[in-house]
């Protein structure tokens, strides 16, 4: 016997989220407004922007329960294009108290179930496919289960960027690099990354500008470089109004802007605007210390190389996105390189993060 639980009950924390589409049986989580969808990109599902935003990178189910088993049904993935080998091998993460307790291999199935869970209560996360979107059709628990909502009070990170930070072949959804390194400093992060998609979009800096955070960050140029969409003197204008545009309600918020990471030919080959992608990091840099030398003092450059450079150009898998291991590395360099000097934390990793 299980008790099926509403899919919208307020006891459910759908922790980074930004909104939600509600179909006939079915809800689904969006990273963007999904009512003004049409300013971030097409209706179709050949659109790739739209496509990613519907994909849950670094959301999960958060709620506490005494509940021994969890199962549910999702609707079967809508054929398009970019359902690429990650989105056809997707999988789930169940974490409790903390601790990653399974991972479920989903794949291209629509239906997923969890046993043997611990008794008592205990904080349950359900991690979302990272690289597949999600229409929740069925959940359910144990017959007779508890079930209270949980207030996520750590400090919010909110993260912006390409498939390397939508983690484009992650080995499962917790472990993203901004999951690794948000658990390294017990941070609630939202990831607001899009395969592709970095091309510094204005309505994409006012998302960042109108949600709550403690900490920003961003990765720009791999995009750029590989579609061409931005000369030097474009990119560089682009850059410095997407940080403005995000400083008119976060003025102070420590924010990170870093540069591509190691991509092999691309570092030297020129694309339709004459860049490399060794150019984009002298452009990214220069953005950045001109917004620091016309005062904001908050806003700080990091060199993408100093992640996952030529040295660990071996994690980089296809020659652009790293592999299972190079999400790892990037995310504990990132912990500690990063969050650990803006934040203060003195790069000392947490309990819940030691163990897994």
């Amino acid at each position: 016997m299980s008790m099926n639980i509403k899919l919208d009950d307020p006891r459910l924390s759908w922790d980074g989220a930004v909104s939600f589409e509600h179909g006939d049986g079915w809800i689904k989580p969006w990273r963007i407004p999904f009512e003004q969808r049409l300013l971030f990109g097409k209706t179709a599902i050949d659109d790739m922007m739209i496509c990613r935003a519907g994909m849950p990178a670094g959301v999960r189910i958060v709620f506490y329960s005494d509940t021994t088993s969890i199962e549910g049904e999702i609707a079967a993935i809508i054929p398009n294009e970019f359902n690429v080998v990650e989105t056809l091998a997707a999988r789930l993460d169940l974490v409790i108290d903390g601790v990653l307790h399974t991972t479920f291999e989903l794949g291209e199935g629509t239906r997923f179930r969890f046993d043997g869970l611990p008794r008592g209560e205990k904080l349950i996360e359900l991690w979302l496919p990272e690289y597949r979107e999600f229409r929740l059709s069925s959940f359910s628990l144990s017959d007779g289960a508890t079930l209270r909502r949980h207030q996520d009070t750590r400090r919010r990170w909110l993260v912006y960027g390409s498939s390397y930070t939508q983690s484009r072949g992650a080995g499962s959804p917790c472990y993203t690099w901004p999951a690794v390194a948000a658990r390294a400093h017990d941070l609630n992060h939202t990831n607001l990354a899009y395969g592709g998609q970095c091309h510094l979009d204005s309505m994409v800096a006012r998302l960042l500008r109108d949600t709550p955070a403690d900490f920003l960050s961003m990765e720009v140029g791999v995009n750029i470089q590989g579609r061409g969409t931005l000369d030097d003197r474009a990119f560089r204008a682009a850059l410095i109004g997407f940080v403005r545009i995000v400083r008119e309600r976060h003025p102070d918020t420590p924010f990170a802007v870093s540069s591509a990471l190691y991509a092999w030919e691309r570092e030297t080959t020129l694309n339709q605007v004459k860049l490399t992608l060794a150019d984009t990091r002298v452009i990214v840099q220069e953005a950045v210390e001109a917004l620091r030398a016309t005062g904001d003092k908050n806003v700080h450059y990091f060199n993408g190389l100093d992640f996952l450079g030529e040295p660990e150009k071996e994690l980089v898998e296809d020659h652009v996105h790293p592999n299972v291991e190079g999400y790892k590395v990037l995310g504990r360099k990132f912990a500690d390189k990063v969050i650990a000097k803006l934040l203060g934390t003195g790069g000392k990793l947490t309990s819940r993060s030691t163990s897994w």
